[in-house]
C-alpha cells in the first residue's frame, strides 16, 4: 500500500471533498461498487483511504481537482498518529521553511523514505536554537543534568519532577507516515506562508473539535496584554497555563524580547511554543509540566504575566505545597487554586512588574480566601478587579473577572484599588460583548489609576476605594457590591428617552403594516433551483466559518435571525475569510427556519459565520429582495431541508426560485423589503419594550423611580 493511503477521511470529510452533503456520499456507496472500502473506524462511522476516495472522485467526473487547502487539512484529520502529532510535525518543518527554506529544499528532494531519514537532522538546526528541544539523545540518556535540572540558574526540587521542553525533536520513523502530509504543507506554505499556513491548520483543528480546548478569545487576550502594558513596555513576559498561546501572542512585540510559556498539557504546550516561534522573532521558551507542581521558570522575574488558569481545580498540589516560598500571601486553601495561581504569577515578576489573570467571580468573595486577598490588598500588590460582561470568555454563562497585580517595589501610603464592572456592554448576540466599548472602558479607567492612584467615581462603571473600606470580615471585591447605580435622574432621563423611542417606532409599525392581502389563483410559475442557477452563473455560492482575521467584524448565524449587526468570532487564522458585500443574500442552513437576510451598506464588509451561506445573485439576472423573499417560503424550506436527530440542515442548492422576468422579479422584491423593513420594526419595539420594562422595574426596586 502507498503510503498516502495511511490518510484516512471520514463521510463527512469526503462530502466536503467533493462539496455535496453526508446523503451523497451514503448513496454513493450503496449504488457504485466500486467506491473504496472503508479502512479503519467504526461500522457506524467508517473511515476510507484518502488517496483512494480522491482518486475514485476523480474517475467519476465529481471531482477535477482538490483543493490544496483541503487536501492538506483531510492528511493532518486522518493521520495515522491522530491530528496533534501531525500538526506538530508539520510545524516543525513549517519552521524550517520559515528560518531555513533552502535547507528544506535540499531535505524534500527525493523519495518519502528519504525526506524521514535526513529531516531530524535539518530539524535540529533550528528547533534547538529557537525552542531548545530535546534531541532524542537527551530523551533517553538520562545525565546529570537531567537529575538536578536548573532553570535560569536556581535548581528544581529533587523530589519534583522536571518540567521538560515544549517540543520534542521527532525521529524518522515517526516522520516517515507525515511525509505526505509535510509535502502538502511546505506547498501550502509556498502559497500562504509559513505562519498563515501553520495558523490555517491549527485554526481548522480547534474549530474541528470545540469541547476539547477552553480558548481565550482574541479581544480578552488583546485587552489583558494591554493591560499589562500600559505602564511600560514588557520585554519578558511568562503565560505559566497558556493553552493554545492567545495571551502571548497578543503581546507587542519588542526589540529581545523573551516569551515564557507552559502548560501541563503537551499538545499544547508544543502547538504554542511552535506557534509563537512562527509568529515572531522573540525567544520562545517553552516548557511541559504542572507549573504549580513543576514550574519550568522558577528564576524568572519577568517585566509581566498573563495567565488564564484552569478553574475551581481541588488537585493542584495542596497537600504537596504547603511551604512552597510562593505562598507569600498566605497558604492557598484547598478549594482556592486560582488563589495559587495570582501568588504564582506574582512570584516570577521583578518589583514593580505587572500581571493579568482572568479569574472565576467567586474568588473575590469566597470567604475561605478572605486573609489572602486582605494580605494583597494591605502589600499594594492587587491593584484592581475588573468584572467583565457575560459571554466574554468561558464558561460563557458568568461574568468573569480581571484581575490586575502588581509585584509592590516600595511600601504604599494609602493605597486604593480599582473596581470596575464592564457587564452593561454584554452583546444583543450570543457571540460575545461589544469588545470596543469594553477597551474603551477598561483602559480609561485604568490609565487613570495606575498614573494617579485614583479615580472619581463614574457612576455604575468604576471607582477606586481605600483598601482600608475592603479590610472588613469578608474582603469581598465583587465590583458589583461597591459600585454606586447610575444617579436617578439619569436613570429617570433614559427610561424617557427608551418610552419616546418605543412610541416612534410603535407608530412606524402601524405605517409599515402591510395592506390588506388580494386573493389570487395559485401560481404555476416555471421552477429552477439555486444549483442550477449557480452553475448557470446566475448566482454565486459561498460557505462561512473556517476562520478569518480577528479584527474583521463577523455575521453570525444568531445575527441573521435576530436581525442584529454582526457580533461573532472566528477562530483566528489567516484562512481568507468570506467577507459580504451589499446585495448579497444570506441564509442560515441549520436550524433556521424559513429564514433569509439582504446585506445592506451597514453590514457589508462582514465576515460570514458558521452554519452560513452566502448567495451573491449577479444583478442583471436575480434581484436580490425577489430571492431572499421567495427562499424564505415555508413549502420551499421544507422540501429543501434534511432532518438529524437534534437539528434541521437545509440544502441551499436545492431551494427554488421562479422563473421570472427581471422587471416581475423587482415588483415582487419591492414587496418583500417593505416586508423585511415591517419586520424590522416590529423587532426593534420589542427590544425597546423590552429595555424599558427592565428599566422600570430596577428603578422602582432601587428607588431612582418614583411610583407614581
Amino acid at each position: 500500500m502507498r503510503q498516502d493511503n495511511a490518510t484516512e477521511v471520514t463521510a463527512a470529510g469526503i462530502a466536503r471533498l467533493a462539496g455535496v452533503g453526508r446523503a451523497a456520499v451514503s448513496n454513493w456507496r450503496r449504488r457504485h461498487a466500486d467506491f473504496p472500502k472503508p479502512v479503519g473506524g467504526t461500522e457506524t462511522s467508517p473511515s476510507f483511504a484518502l488517496a483512494e476516495v480522491e482518486a475514485w472522485l476523480r474517475n467519476q467526473g465529481k471531482l477535477a481537482e482538490v483543493p490544496l487547502r483541503e487536501r492538506v487539512w483531510q492528511q493532518l484529520a486522518g493521520h495515522p498518529e491522530g491530528p496533534v502529532t501531525a500538526l506538530i510535525h508539520a510545524g516543525c518543518v513549517l519552521l524550517l521553511i520559515h528560518d531555513r527554506p533552502t535547507v528544506w529544499l535540499e531535505v524534500g528532494a527525493g523519495s518519502d523514505e528519504r525526506l524521514a531519514a535526513t529531516l531530524p537532522a535539518a530539524l535540529e538546526q533550528v528547533l534547538v536554537p529557537r525552542l531548545g528541544v530535546n534531541t532524542p539523545a537527551h530523551v533517553n540518556a538520562p545525565s546529570a543534568a537531567a537529575a538536578s535540572p536548573t532553570v535560569h540558574g536556581t535548581p528544581t526540587s529533587p523530589a519534583t519532577p522536571p518540567a521538560t521542553p515544549a517540543v520534542r525533536l521527532p525521529t524518522a520513523p515517526e516522520l516517515l507516515p507525515s511525509a505526505p502530509l509535510l509535502r502538502g504543507t511546505a506547498e501550502l506554505a509556498a502559497e500562504l506562508g509559513a505562519r498563515q499556513t501553520f495558523e490555517f491548520l491549527l485554526g481548522r483543528h480547534l474549530d474541528a473539535n470545540p469541547r476539547q480546548y477552553t480558548l481565550t478569545p482574541a479581544e480578552l487576550a488583546r485587552l489583558m496584554a494591554d493591560l499589562a502594558e500600559l505602564s511600560g513596555p514588557a520585554r519578558t513576559v511568562l503565560d505559566p497555563a497558556c493553552g493554545t498561546g492567545a495571551l502571548l501572542r497578543a503581546v507587542t512585540p519588542r526589540p529581545d524580547q523573551e516569551l515564557y510559556a507552559q502548560d501541563s498539557t503537551a499538545e499544547l504546550a508544543a502547538l504554542t511554543a511552535l506557534r509563537l516561534a512562527l509568529q515572531t522573532g522573540a525567544a520562545v521558551s517553552g516548557a511541559v509540566g504542572d507549573t504549580l507542581r513543576a514550574d519550568a521558570h522558577p528564576g524568572l522575574r519577568a517585566d509581566a504575566v498573563l495567565c488564564h488558569p484552569p478553574f475551581n481545580e481541588r488537585n493542584w498540589g495542596h497537600d504537596e505545597l504547603a511551604y512552597d516560598p510562593r505562598w507569600e500571601f498566605g497558604f492557598p486553601a484547598r478549594n482556592e487554586s486560582e488563589l495559587a495561581w495570582v501568588q504564582h504569577a506574582l512570584a516570577r515578576l521583578r518589583d514593580g512588574g505587572t500581571a493579568v489573570l482572568l479569574m472565576p467571580p467567586a474568588a473575590a468573595s469566597r470567604r475561605s480566601g478572605r486573609r489572602i486577598r486582605a494580605d494583597l490588598l494591605r502589600r499594594g500588590a492587587l491593584r484592581a478587579v475588573i468584572a467583565l460582561p457575560v459571554g466574554a470568555a468561558p464558561p460563557y454563562n458568568i461574568p468573569l473577572h480581571l484581575w490586575v497585580l502588581r509585584r509592590p517595589d516600595r511600601a504604599p501610603g494609602q493605597p486604593e484599588v480599582l473596581l470596575a464592572d464592564v457587564g452593561r456592554f454584554a452583546g444583543e448576540g450570543r457571540d460575545g460583548p461589544d469588545w470596543q466599548a469594553v477597551r474603551d472602558a477598561v483602559l480609561d479607567a485604568w490609565r487613570v489609576h495606575d498614573r494617579t492612584g485614583s479615580l472619581d467615581e463614574r457612576p455604575g462603571l468604576a471607582r477606586s476605594l481605600p483598601v482600608i473600606e475592603l479590610l472588613d470580615d469578608d474582603v469581598d471585591l465583587a465590583p458589583a457590591r461597591h459600585l454606586p447605580p447610575p444617579t436617578a435622574a439619569d436613570g429617570a432621563e433614559q427610561l424617557t428617552a427608551v418610552r419616546e423611542r418605543l412610541g416612534e417606532t410603535l407608530r412606524l409599525t402601524a405605517d409599515l403594516t402591510p395592506p390588506p392581502a388580494d386573493a389570487a389563483q395559485p401560481a404555476r410559475w416555471p421552477l429552477t433551483t439555486l444549483g442550477e442557477l449557480a452553475r448557470g452563473g446566475g448566482l454565486m455560492v459561498r460557505t462561512g466559518g473556517h476562520g478569518g482575521h480577528a479584527r474583521v467584524p463577523v455575521l453570525t448565524d444568531h445575527d441573521v435571525l435576530a436581525g442584529t449587526a454582526p457580533s461573532g468570532t472566528l477562530p483566528e487564522s489567516d484562512e481568507e475569510a468570506v467577507l459580504t458585500e451589499p446585495g448579497d443574500v444570506v441564509v442560515p442552513v441549520v436550524g433556521g427556519g424559513s429564514i433569509a437576510r439582504v446585506i445592506d451598506d451597514a453590514t457589508g464588509g462582514a465576515a460570514l459565520g458558521r452554519n452560513l451561506v452566502l448567495l451573491r445573485p449577479d444583478p442583471t439576472a436575480l434581484d436580490p429582495w425577489f430571492l431572499a423573499g421567495f427562499l424564505r417560503g415555508t413549502a420551499n424550506n421544507r422540501q429543501a431541508s434534511s432532518y438529524a436527530s437534534t437539528a434541521t440542515r437545509l440544502d441551499v442548492r436545492r431551494l427554488q426560485l421562479p422563473r421570472l422576468p427581471l422587471d416581475e422579479q423587482r415588483r415582487y422584491g419591492a414587496r418583500f423589503r417593505a416586508l423585511d423593513e415591517f419586520e424590522r420594526a416590529l423587532r426593534h419595539a420589542g427590544r425597546l419594550g423590552e429595555q424599558l420594562v427592565r428599566g422600570m422595574y430596577d428603578g422602582l426596586t432601587d428607588g431612582t423611580v418614583a411610583p407614581d
